[in-house]
């Protein structure tokens, strides 16, 4: 009999949302109460994320943001900044001690990255594993991803572009030079991909959703059960975006 674990769909949430909540399930994880979890989810309004380490005034235009409405917020997890738009955004949730989850980081990755592949291939996609935290397919980049370890609990989140504009995303960040940001843009065009380039139509949540389903569960031979937040999660995820999340403090803290 297959291992049940917890599937969440929480489509178009706020930046600080978002956190809060991965933050809220990985506490609620550690402490024993939820099994492990997956989480599908989308951010409304667009938002970029910078990485734990980054500074957001060195990353981000912050009156473009503003402009264009784009939301903003600090991860928990490492990396560099993410603009999130047209995307399916994914978080796994579970122990260290889990037998499925290698102590390796690196293998690790390639573990969770393992059921992204498996769910584009679903989509009629192949890909491959880039180390430390890519997917590529046709020798560009379609999912970026990063984790963390707390509390004996692992998380990683990562993104599954269904469809990217690579000038909106660059017009949001902050480069120092006009003529690097040029050659920035062609060189990302070039080595970044999407679910509708590849297919030559459009996609949605639903469809994407489904299909990364299908891949956590052949990856780790478990059965996603859809879901809720438990309340004691909700509670937290507010307490997390009220104090942390949403605040200047933590936002602009680099």
């Amino acid at each position: 009999m297959k291992e049940k674990w917890r599937l969440l769909k929480t489509e178009d949430n706020t930046a600080s949302t978002n956190m809060a909540i991965d933050r809220a399930v990985l506490v609620s994880c550690s402490k024993g109460k939820v099994s492990p979890t997956v989480r599908f989810y989308t951010w409304k309004p667009p938002a970029i994320s910078i990485g734990y380490f980054q500074s957001l005034a060195e990353e981000v235009d912050l009156d473009i943001c503003k402009k264009l409405g784009v939301d903003y917020v600090r991860r928990i997890t490492g990396g560099g900044a993410v603009f999130h738009d047209n995307e399916l955004t994914y978080s796994i949730v579970i122990p260290e001690s889990h037998y499925q989850i290698p102590k390796n980081i690196i293998e690790s990755y390639g573990r969770i990255c393992g059921a992204v592949m498996k769910g584009l291939k679903h989509l009629g996609i192949e890909s491959k594993y880039a180390p430390i935290n890519d997917i590529i397919t046709n020798g560009k980049k379609i999912s970026g991803n990063a984790q963390t370890r707390k509390a004996k609990t692992v998380l990683q989140h990562g993104t599954v572009l269904m469809d990217v504009d690579v000038d909106k995303m660059f017009s949001l960040l902050v480069v120092p030079n006009e003529k690097i940001k040029d050659k920035m843009i062609a060189d990302v065009k070039q080595g970044v991909t999407s679910i509708k380039q590849i297919l030559g139509r459009n996609i949605n949540f639903e469809e994407t959703a489904k299909a990364m389903k299908l891949g956590f569960e052949e990856e780790f031979n478990v059965e996603l059960v859809k879901g809720t937040l438990t309340r004691e999660e909700i509670e937290l995820s507010k307490k997390y975006e009220k104090e942390c999340f949403s605040t200047r403090d933590w936002n602009f803290r680099r």
